[in-house]
């Protein structure tokens, strides 16, 4: 169940309206980085939790956060467009405001919205829940939920510093700070889960005796002329989960090369494939 009481988690102000910020914003939104993903990935992560009850509450709870800053970022969104021309007749040349409709505003903002956001990245495609990922397996949703807000902080950074909005940079420094705590979180989960050593790998319930053993820690290299590759922390050392050592070798094909039957009678091959 969910609440509102129709107040904004964070302020949001627009000093000067820019539309093609909007536009950029739809990313913080509705892009594979934004909040729409996350929120929904917490929510079906949490819906589907099994175990230690602890796990659903913490996921429940970021889950409400997220969907308070879709609505802190749609809010400005609205702010930026605050003055945008509403048809190509109004005097589009004589301020930068006007000049946004044919320097790359997203006239969806004009006309499916009348001037508001959208469930949409920033080139207009709509949001897609491929990019949710709720496993089952709470260690694999912690990790990609470290992904997650690592790849989303990475574009609130770049939104900081495309803008000069003292408000928009105000509220872009929250969404970071609160994306740090959320890498922390997830990071902190998974040391709750028995950290590295017991965590991976992930599933940990399965026997590592039934996998190929000799396979699970050497990094291979793909090199044509048959060398190593460069060395570093993943070829040589304990592994990260402390169940073997890490080695390394250059790759020799194991199988053979493939050979498929005929093709069958009325399959549309060529008559010289049957």
């Amino acid at each position: 169940m969910f609440y509102t009481d129709n107040k904004l988690q964070y302020p949001v102000r627009v000093e000067k309206p820019n539309p093609l910020f909007a536009r950029a914003l739809q990313q913080a939104i509705g892009g594979v980085e934004g909040e729409i993903r996350v929120a929904m990935q917490y929510m079906f992560q949490a819906w589907g939790a099994r175990g230690d009850n602890k796990f659903r509450d913490l996921l429940l709870n970021t889950a409400a956060e997220e969907l308070g800053h879709i609505e802190m970022l749609a809010t400005a969104v609205a702010l930026n467009l605050e003055n945008a021309p509403l048809s190509m007749q109004e005097d589009v040349s004589s301020d930068s405001i006007g000049g946004a409709v044919l320097n790359g505003m997203n006239l969806r903002h004009i006309l499916s919205t009348g001037l508001a956001a959208l469930p949409e990245n920033a080139n207009g495609v709509p949001f897609n829940a491929s990019h949710v990922y709720a496993s089952g397996n709470i260690a694999a949703d912690m990790s990609a939920n470290v992904t997650a807000e690592s790849s989303g902080r990475v574009l609130a950074v770049r939104l900081y510093n495309m803008t000069d909005d003292p408000g928009m940079k105000e509220m872009l420094s929250y969404l970071i700070a609160r994306d740090t705590m959320h890498q922390n979180q997830w990071l902190a989960a998974i040391e709750e889960l028995g950290g590295n050593e017991e965590v991976f790998p992930i599933p940990n319930s399965f026997p590592q005796d039934q996998e190929a053993r000799e396979y699970s820690y050497v990094y291979m290299g793909f090199q044509a002329d048959g060398s190593e590759p460069a060395p570093g922390r993943w070829s040589e050392g304990l592994s990260i989960d402390g169940n073997d050592s890490f080695s390394t070798r250059p790759m020799d094909p194991l199988g053979e090369e493939p050979a498929l039957g005929r093709a069958r009678p009325n399959s549309g091959a060529q008559a010289e494939q049957m």
